[in-house]
């Protein structure tokens, strides 16, 4: 006996549930049940599900029988002459999809070849346990499955034409390629969704090799040839908005020049760009604390205004300003209204980001780093073809990732690039490795794609032959002009007068042990007396009580709640959160004492 349950809701009994789930399952593929339904069998709970529920992901398989497929090459054949649908394959039984549930009671084989008479599917392609984006990533079959994971993420996180509409759009924080190109080495994939319409990456020559140490690790070293002449070169696209809104009273805000009388005018210098309606006008070159659109608002409290008072009128300044760390020009200029009906304003700032030291870049395999150096052409390495590359990157990500398809891609490209055409390098139907080092022989290189190479700097031959190619790079959205941040002394918490957190809100930096111990070990331990007190604070001590004491401002001396004036009071600089939970400990009745070493 085995309970059954359709969409998590019992139902009743069966006594051969084996039988039941076989006879379900056939007569679905006889089209006598609704093809949407799916059942399992839970031999544990002695259970049997039933699910028609929609939100559940199905994928197709092709049945198999006795060891052999329902899917023959006339069907094949058929479906090739368009005699033959998708739809046929469904209500002949030939093909089902499954879900999470029904795949638990599945044994699937991964091709043709491996079909035996346990198996009860088939796979359409092995390529279907990949997913869009994944099997975008050429000879994906030769990396390791973590770095295929990370590569599919990186490829979310390129730059690119993330939409044709993109000069007409206000998208909060956007960056658009300057020169997107098709790659070289493909997949079927990007036919299916048309990756030549909105592609995120280039085209380039790469070499493995270490250079001057500046691409340790991960990092990469750029030639500044290859910048100068638009290589990985973007737009950033920053949106400000303002409405003019209304407050109770009849009081509203004011679009518009500020005048002089108002509270918090800023220079006048910091209006010059504004045009007479208080709006900045479009290709205007702004920077940080611009003024770009000008505001003013009634006062922020009611006891402001006063009958008699002269600044019964004063509206205090509320303008729009660029921020912090960033720069560019006004790309466009929109007004219109919001729903309520008020006036809206909304400007976008377009800033050119070429590459520098510290952006992120990235291959389709997972293998990330950032800038660690942009050489001069005239210094970099060159092949004895006269080739200088792009990018160097290291020998050191390769062995311990095993992404031994990015090294398979660089031929691949190698040869594309020699012979003008694409390399198809679907995953497990990818052009084979040795048919491209046959081509690349052809052409007269070395198979194994390496070269000799001279130093840029000294002319001299190198002793190693250097791994040289083609590649597709794409540029990631990280770029350090977006992540730098500094500050002097600025805005603290309330609660534990310690600095504020967050980049935009002109934060603080945290250090932690870890920037702690690099400080000491750079020989620079007195600058942690400065790091750490940020929330300093000086307290006056009992002696005798070792409670926190009070210091008189009237009679100008300190004096103990507990102990009166007549006692040793010594200030003592301590933290103020540790003040914090000295008065928290306190208010729970705790008497926490304060005790003082000999002063002398």
């Amino acid at each position: 006996m085995a309970d059954v349950f359709i969409n998590e809701k019992f139902v009743g009994t069966v006594e051969n549930p084996e039988e039941f789930v076989k006879t379900v399952k056939s007569e679905r593929r006889k089209q006598r049940i609704p093809p949407l339904l799916n059942i399992s069998f839970e031999k544990k709970l002695n259970d049997i599900h039933i699910t028609t529920g929609t939100g559940r992901a199905r994928r197709p398989l092709i049945i198999v029988e006795d060891g052999v497929p329902k899917l023959k090459e006339e069907h094949l054949k058929l479906l090739k002459e368009g005699k033959l649908s998708w739809k046929d394959l469904e209500d002949q039984g030939i093909v089902e999809y499954l879900d999470a549930s029904e795949e638990e009671d599945a044994y699937v084989a991964l091709a043709d070849k491996y079909v035996t008479k346990e198996h009860t599917h088939l796979e359409i392609s092995p390529i279907t346990i990949l997913g869009i984006v994944t099997s975008l990533v050429p000879y994906a079959n030769f990396g390791q499955s973590s770095r295929l994971n990370r590569g599919s993420k990186t490829q979310k996180q390129a730059l690119g034409l993330y939409a044709s509409n993109y000069l007409l759009r206000m998208d909060t924080d956007v960056s658009v390629l300057q020169y997107p190109q098709v790659p070289i080495v493909q997949s079927f994939m990007h036919e299916v969704c048309k990756y030549d319409k909105h592609p995120s990456g280039q085209n380039i020559v790469i070499a493995l090799m270490s250079h001057e140490g500046y691409n340790m690790q991960d990092a990469i070293i750029l030639n500044e040839g290859s910048v100068k002449r638009g290589l990985a070169r973007s737009f950033y696209f920053r949106p400000y908005s303002v409405d003019e809104l209304r407050y109770q009273g009849g009081l509203i805000d004011e679009i518009g020049i500020p005048d002089k009388e108002v509270k918090g005018y800023r220079l006048e210098e910091d209006y010059k760009l504004l045009e007479d309606d208080g709006i900045i006008f479009p290709e205007a070159v702004v920077e940080e604390g611009n003024v770009i659109i000008g505001k003013t608002s009634p006062p922020r409290f009611l006891g402001e205004l006063e009958e008699f008072s002269i600044a019964a009128n004063i509206r205090r300044e509320s303008s729009v300003t660029i921020r912090q760390g960033e720069k560019g020009v006004v790309d466009m200029v929109v007004l219109t209204e919001n729903e309520e009906g008020n006036k809206l304003i909304q400007i976008r700032i377009r800033d050119q980001r070429t590459p520098e030291v510290g952006d992120k870049f990235a291959s389709r395999h997972g293998q990330k780093g950032v800038i660690g150096a942009i050489i001069p052409q005239e210094d970099m390495p060159f092949t004895a073809a006269g080739i200088t590359p792009d990018i160097i990157f290291s020998p050191h990500c390769i062995p311990n990732r095993m992404t031994i398809s990015h090294l398979i891609e660089i031929i691949a490209g190698k040869v594309g690039a020699l012979s003008g055409r694409f390399v198809n390098g679907s995953v497990f139907s990818a052009e084979a490795e040795t048919d491209l080092r046959k081509e690349l022989l052809e052409r007269g290189f070395r198979e194994n794609g390496t070269e000799r190479m001279y130093n840029g700097i000294t002319g001299e031959e190198f002793e190693a032959n250097i791994f040289v190619g083609n590649m597709y790079y794409l540029k990631l959205k990280h770029m350090v002009a977006n992540k730098l941040h500094a500050r002097a002394a600025g805005r603290i918490q309330l609660l534990t007068r310690q600095p504020i957190e967050g980049r935009s809100k002109g934060g603080g930096l945290r250090l932690g042990e870890m920037e702690k111990d690099c400080f000491v070990a750079h020989g620079a331990s007195l600058l942690l007396k400065e790091r750490f007190d940020s929330d300093r604070t000086e307290v006056y001590v009992c002696e005798k009580c070792g409670m926190l004491a009070i210091h008189d401002s009237f009679k100008k001396k300190p004096s103990c709640p507990k102990c009166g004036g007549n006692v040793d009071i010594a200030p003592i600089e301590i933290s103020y959160a540790f003040k914090l939970l000295y008065d928290e400990l306190r208010s729970l009745c705790i008497y926490p004492q304060v005790k003082l070493e000999n002063k002398y």
